[in-house]
């Protein structure tokens, strides 16, 4: 079965083995949390896989997601634990058919 890969602009946090968080943004979700999984990622996560995807936003332009990714980058561990509480990812995930 082919699955179809949308790309769009992401910001997004993921959950390392070790419990920390890491935020990024990319134009395909699904391609990018394979990279991270697989070590060919962000070299924060090398050595902390496997990650698990936590929150995701949909952004209108690559600048809005690189935006977004700074503001989050900034925000305090319990900040970024109340995105991802009321992030609704489930959802997202399935609204936009994104297989993971």
């Amino acid at each position: 079965m082919d699955q179809k890969i949308k790309m769009r602009n992401y910001t997004y946090i993921v959950e390392c083995s070790d419990g920390t968080l890491y935020t990024g943004w990319t134009n395909c979700i699904e391609r990018r949390l394979k990279e991270h999984n697989s070590g060919k990622g962000a070299k924060f996560t090398r050595s902390r896989r496997p990650v698990r995807l936590r929150y995701l936003e949909i952004a209108k332009t690559k600048t809005d997601a690189m935006q977004r990714e700074a503001a989050i980058k900034k925000l305090r561990r319990k900040q970024k634990e109340l995105l991802i509480a009321n992030g609704q990812l489930a959802k997202i995930l399935e609204e936009n058919e994104i297989m993971i």
